[in-house]
């Protein structure tokens, strides 16, 4: 069966080249498509994931990490005081106009901590060190900023709401979904750099707990301190982020579209091909029920023929998808495509390709043994 499946796809080479062509064109549009939602969706987070922090303290009803309030900084102590807490610290999270030496403005997200290392951010230095932010006016930008920036090197100076600041270290990887640049500070500095809105004020709690410490029971016991503020575990905080964006801006139902899209054309393309393949064949068809093979029997081959294509156009298409990895990456944008939603698209292009196979299946069911013997 598998032989003859075989047979019939290559019998006409140019039609097996489209049915692949189509499979190959719905796994690269869905894969680089949901791809480039999964980078945004993982630089939503980014910095949460890399904290380390067990639990985060916002302002009641925070959206997501970008869209903090602020609310008073002696909130501290009261974490520091819970049973379970081993140490807590305020962190800033603003946006600050930035003055380029070419009098362009643009805007930087700012993280700002008292003690940087302790919480591991940033988690990747190009160059520089992170130490001179812990006094003088002292800045860290990550490399992403250079589109919106232009370049910069270590020594440099950029203004900071009117501030002039020493360019003192060089990040990689910190990035936000809206692509505005990320800058790290010190808590005092950008208290001081944005006046009276932070005077005073803290936007963020992060919270690191004692080795064994009851995660759930520390929490309780801190919205019980906290009753004005919310307080979420990292996966939560990270995941309550991202869903914000996908629900707000619509970027959820865009994929769903997009892959709807991308799998309607992979059927029409293979449905189609197949088709035309089995009518073209319609007396070996036949032949096989005169010998006494059954409509299974030919299921079975149109099957083979479909997963054939799926196989081969699954594999086609990977390479044109690792290929926009670095040319997506040149666009300031990052292409995620872990392995567990590889093989989620591997067997999405089986069942669409037997779907598609499926048009056939009444055709074939139909046929009269007795068409082999007519002229």
């Amino acid at each position: 069966m598998v032989d003859l499946a075989r047979k019939n796809l290559l019998h006409d080479k140019l039609r097996f080249f489209i049915t692949i062509s189509g499979v190959a064109f719905a796994v690269t549009l869905v894969m680089v498509q949901v791809g480039l939602f999964l980078g945004l969706l993982d630089n939503a987070s980014v910095v949460i994931e890399h904290a380390d922090a067990d639990l985060w303290v916002t302002s009641k009803n925070t959206p997501n990490v970008d869209f903090a309030h602020p609310f008073f900084e002696t909130l501290v102590s009261r974490v520091r005081s819970t049973p379970g807490v081993k140490y807590a610290d305020n962190l800033i999270l603003t946006f600050m106009d930035v003055a380029l030496p070419n009098g362009a403005q643009e805007t930087s997200v700012i993280y700002a901590l008292e003690d940087f290392k302790r919480w591991n951010l940033p988690w990747r230095l190009e160059s520089g060190h992170l130490d001179n932010l812990r006094s003088g006016k002292y800045v860290a930008i990550d490399t992403s900023a250079t589109k919106r920036f232009g370049s910069f090197a270590l020594g440099d100076y950029r203004e900071y709401l009117g501030q002039r600041l020493k360019i003192s270290a060089i990040t990689q990887e910190a990035k936000s979904f809206t692509t505005t640049p990320i800058s790290f500070m010190r808590y005092g500095l950008a208290q001081a750099i944005s006046g009276p809105r932070l005077f005073g004020k803290t936007t963020y709690i992060l919270v690191k707990l004692e080795q064994g410490a009851n995660l759930e029971k520390v929490r309780a016991d801190l919205k019980q301190r906290l009753p004005y503020n919310d307080v979420y575990t990292r996966g939560e905080w990270a995941k309550r982020s991202r869903a914000y964006w996908v629900v707000s801006t619509g970027l959820g139902f865009n994929m769903v579209v997009t892959v709807f899209l991308g799998c309607l054309v992979g059927i029409v393309v293979v449905a189609q091909t197949l088709y035309t393949s089995t009518m073209e064949h319609i007396k070996e068809f036949g032949t096989v029920k005169a010998i006494g093979g059954s409509n299974r029997d030919i299921y079975r081959i149109l099957g083979w023929q479909a997963i054939i294509s799926a196989v081969i156009g699954f594999f086609v298409g990977l390479i044109p998808t690792f290929a926009m990895g670095p040319v997506v990456a040149r666009g300031g944008l990052h292409l995620l495509i872990p392995p567990s939603f590889i093989m989620i698209v591997f067997v999405g292009t089986l069942l669409m390709c037997l779907l598609a196979a499926m048009v056939s299946f009444r055709k074939v069911a139909a046929i009269d043994p007795a068409l082999v013997f007519r002229g």
